[in-house]
């Protein structure tokens, strides 16, 4: 089983908590910080991956980071 967690952010601001291929989000809180909170808890002893969104001229906008 994967273990790897994402903390994504919903259209309307809200942030998700899925894993690896997932169709369904595990958790859906109103906060990144819960969100991250959530997948720590689910996850014990790693770090979820989450998104950050960067526009700039260089590379994607769409870039991830550890929480």
């Amino acid at each position: 089983m994967n273990k790897k967690l994402y903390v994504e952010r919903t259209g309307d601001g809200r942030y998700v908590v899925k894993r690896a291929n997932a169709e369904r989000a595990s958790a859906i809180r109103d906060t990144q910080a819960e969100a991250i909170e959530v997948a720590r808890e689910m996850n014990p002893g790693h770090s979820p991956d989450v998104e950050r969104v960067k526009h700039t001229n260089r590379g994607k906008p769409d870039q991830w980071r550890k929480a």
